[in-house]
C-alpha cells in the first residue's frame, strides 16, 4: 500500500491536497491523531480489499505529544516491506498565510486570548519542524490558485510511479523571492538580459524572439550545460538515496526571460531521460 502523509501550516492548503489526492482514487482521512496511524495501517493491511494508496492529513489540530512522536512513528512505518511512505509538506509566506485567514474571517487552531493570528502561525512552524524536516516533497503555495496546487499534487504525486523520480524546473524572478520549496538555486542574473532590448520586454523566455536572442549568447548555453552535467551526475545519487522529488529553482531578476528560457531548456533535455518531469514559471502563472 501507498501512503502519503499530507501536513503544513494551517492555511497553505492541506484540504486542497486531500482533495485532489481523493480524486484520483486514494483513501483519505483528515486530521488524525498521529499515534493512530500505525494501527490504521495495521487494520487497513490485515484487509484482504484494503486500499491501495491512502493518503492522511496531520497537522496542528494534533495532541503535541503526537507531533513530538511522528518521526519515530513514521521511521517505523518506513521500514514495513509492504507499505510505502512519502511525506507532503504544504507552506506559504506568512503574509500570504495571514491574507488568507483574514480573507475567510475563520479561527486559526493555535490562537486564542493569549495568542493572535500572526504568532500562531509563528508558531505553527516551529510545531511541524519535525514532519518539515522529514518531507519527502515541499510544496510552496504562495503563489498557486487552487486549481494550480490541485494540478500540481496531481502530477507530482499521483502520476509517480514507486521507481521513478519527480523531477521539476521552476522559474522564478529574485525581486519577489526565492521559492520555499526548492532544494537547487541557481542563479542566471549575470547572463544578457532581453528586458534591456525595448522590442524585447514584452516577451517570455517561450517566446520566438526572447529564444532567439538567448541563442546567440555563448554564455547561455555555457550556463545550461553546466547546469545540465551537474544534474546528471548527481540525481542518480539521489535515486541510490530513495529520494522521490528534487525541485531545481532557475532565478533571474524578474522571472519573465532567461530563467523561463534555461528551465524550459532543462526539461526538455531530462524529459528525454525521465519519465516524471515539469516545468513550473512562477511568475507567469
Amino acid at each position: 500500500m501507498k501512503l502519503v502523509v499530507i501536513s503544513g501550516r494551517s492555511g497553505s492548503g492541506k484540504s486542497t491536497a486531500l482533495q485532489a489526492l481523493e480524486d484520483v482514487g486514494f483513501y483519505c482521512i483528515d486530521n488524525l491523531p498521529a499515534r493512530l496511524l500505525p494501527e490504521l495501517i495495521e487494520q487497513m493491511l490485515g484487509d484482504p480489499e484494503h486500499p491501495d494508496q491512502l493518503a492522511v492529513s496531520i497537522d496542528a489540530r494534533n495532541l503535541v505529544s503526537n507531533l513530538h512522536a511522528f518521526p519515530g512513528i513514521i521511521t517505523s512505518l518506513s521500514a514495513r516491506d509492504d507499505l510505502s511512505c512519502e511525506i507532503l509538506y504544504l507552506d506559504a509566506a506568512e503574509p500570504t498565510l495571514i491574507k488568507r485567514y483574514s480573507a475567510t474571517r475563520r479561527k486559526h487552531p493555535l490562537s486564542d486570548s493569549q495568542a493572535g493570528l500572526q504568532e500562531a502561525i509563528g508558531y505553527e512552524r516551529i510545531l511541524l519542524e519535525g514532519i518539515a524536516s522529514l518531507a519527502d516533497i515541499r510544496v510552496d503555495t504562495t503563489r498557486l490558485s487552487l486549481y494550480e496546487l490541485r494540478d500540481t499534487i496531481k502530477l507530482r504525486i499521483a502520476q509517480r510511479s514507486e521507481q521513478t523520480l519527480s523531477l521539476q524546473f521552476e522559474s522564478f524572478g529574485f525581486k519577489h523571492g526565492v521559492p520555499l520549496d526548492v532544494d537547487f538555486t541557481f542563479d542566471v542574473r549575470m547572463l544578457p538580459n532581453p528586458y534591456w532590448v525595448p522590442e524585447l520586454r514584452q516577451f517570455t523566455g517561450r517566446e520566438t524572439e526572447v529564444i532567439e536572442f538567448l541563442q546567440r549568447s555563448p554564455e547561455v548555453d555555457d550556463m545550461i550545460a553546466d547546469i545540465r552535467d551537474f544534474l546528471e551526475r548527481w540525481i542518480p545519487h539521489f535515486q541510490r538515496n530513495n529520494r522521490s522529488y528534487v525541485t531545481i529553482g532557475i532565478g533571474c531578476t524578474g522571472g519573465q526571460h532567461r530563467s523561463v528560457y534555461i528551465a524550459e531548456q532543462l526539461a526538455g533535455h531530462f524529459s528525454q531521460l525521465m519519465d516524471n518531469v515539469h516545468v513550473r514559471h512562477r511568475e507567469l502563472t
